[in-house]
């Protein structure tokens, strides 16, 4: 079943339309509807990417440090004047 609809083309892609269409020896509507064919099996066919996995491992606790003061633990990562 075919649906007569009209597209406006920017004149580039118009041109390297006419020009594919004369390479293939094959009508406008057939290289157009070929290459659309063509541009959506590609998208859709493309890989899901999982999300990005944070894999957390213990690294221990350092001797003297209370890490219930976060006072502290600012000082001794960004310098006495941490404010």
């Amino acid at each position: 079943m075919s649906i007569r609809t009209t597209v406006t083309l920017d004149e580039d892609v118009l041109e390297r339309l006419k020009a594919e269409s004369r390479s293939r020896g094959t009508s406008f509507r057939e290289t157009l509807n070929e290459l659309l064919r063509l541009a959506l099996t590609t998208q859709i066919s493309h890989p899901i990417r999982s999300g990005f996995r944070v894999k957390p491992s213990h690294m221990g606790y350092r001797p003297g440090l209370n890490y219930d003061n976060i006072e502290s633990l600012l000082e001794l990562g960004e310098g006495e004047f941490h404010r």
